[in-house]
């Protein structure tokens, strides 16, 4: 089951795992890995991203599968 996270926890999470941003524009946080995947992630105050968004960065920008990036997001969060 996929977590519920904010915004910028994703982040911070996406920094973790060797992403790095390369731009902000707004509330979106465009973000890039060494590797050549990009991601935007919405950073709105107080709002967690949507499971349907979560899901395509999953599967289609970080190009991992949904167990797998669980199970990362665990070891980040200590659980």
């Amino acid at each position: 089951m996929l977590p519920v996270i904010k915004g910028k926890t994703l982040v911070a999470f996406l920094e973790s795992i060797g992403f790095a941003v390369i731009r902000q524009r707004g509330s979106h946080v465009r973000m890039k890995s060494d590797d050549g995947r990009v991601t935007s992630v919405p950073v709105h105050s107080g709002e967690d991203v949507p499971k349907g968004l979560l899901r395509k960065i999953i599967r289609e920008d970080l190009e991992m599968e949904l167990e797998d990036f669980t199970e990362a997001y665990g070891k980040y969060r200590g659980s």
